[in-house]
């Protein structure tokens, strides 16, 4: 998984009914885009991430998604 500053990164529910969080990659820590990533979620609070195969990393500049690992 690649991401830079500013891209999206969405993490789907694992349960049935449960939510996904969507937050902005704020600082990419990896070197050449890699994890982890500092993410501020849509209701305010950061966390440093480790995605796994259940995220996705939507670029800034278009709209096609990067699917994780």
């Amino acid at each position: 998984m690649q991401a830079q500053v500013g891209d999206r990164l969405v993490v789907h529910g694992s349960v049935v009914g449960e939510h996904g969080k969507e937050g902005e990659i704020i600082e990419v820590r990896g070197s050449d885009g890699r994890p982890p990533y500092l993410v501020r979620y849509e209701d305010g609070h950061e966390a440093l991430v480790f995605p796994g195969p259940d995220a996705i990393v939507i670029p800034a500049r278009s709209g096609s998604a990067r699917q994780g690992s």
